[in-house]
């Protein structure tokens, strides 16, 4: 029994703090299990949602510099075209996006694919020619070379490497969700 206000406001301050991070690890991990179960029941479908999403950012980015471009009257004249050509660049963009959202997120997973494949090869480049100063050698040329190799595979299908990427999201977010729903109901003093 707690002798003094200020210990009794403590302990209310502690409970409510600790179901506050009860709550946030809740919702993010259910967040993150509905999010993964989702990738690996629909895999196009959300991918398609995820370029909508994008299109929809592009959509109100174009709309945000087109309206910076003609009511800002403290840039000067090059600025305010800059905005403008950029408005219109994101707006084109959305319509391309929204017109055929399955080749948009198409598009977006073999750029995804390049790059994830690009670095890749670039971690096992720099791993390599950190060998020197590696605690482990032997380790670091393991990792460079499967980091090269996975590297010039995703590079060679990117599509392909992308959607494996993609499942390989859904099943960690599922996961993950699960594990946060668990340390929710865990968290806190015992």
């Amino acid at each position: 029994m707690p002798s003094t206000y200020f210990e009794t406001d403590l302990n209310e301050l502690d409970k409510s703090v600790t179901n506050g991070i009860r709550a946030t690890l809740g919702i993010s991990g259910l967040v993150s299990l509905v999010v993964g179960i989702l990738i690996l029941a629909w895999p196009g479908k959300t991918a398609m949602v995820v370029a909508g999403i994008i299109a929809v950012y592009a959509a109100i980015a174009g709309l945000v510099n087109i309206a910076i471009g003609v009511f800002s009257r403290k840039l000067g004249t090059w600025p305010r075209i800059g905005y403008l050509v950029l408005g219109v660049i994101f707006l084109v963009a959305a319509v391309v996006a929204f017109s055929n959202l399955g080749a948009t997120a198409a598009g977006l997973a073999v750029l995804l694919g390049i790059i994830v494949g690009i670095t890749w090869i670039i971690e096992g480049i720099v791993g390599i020619t950190m060998i020197g100063d590696a605690a482990s050698k032997v380790w670091t040329i393991i990792y460079s070379v499967i980091s090269i190799i996975a590297g010039i595979t995703l590079l060679s299908s990117p599509l392909w490497g992308a959607a494996f990427l993609w499942l390989l999201l859904g099943v960690s977010l599922v996961v993950l969700g699960v594990v946060q729903l668990v340390r929710a109901f865990r968290f806190g003093p015992k």
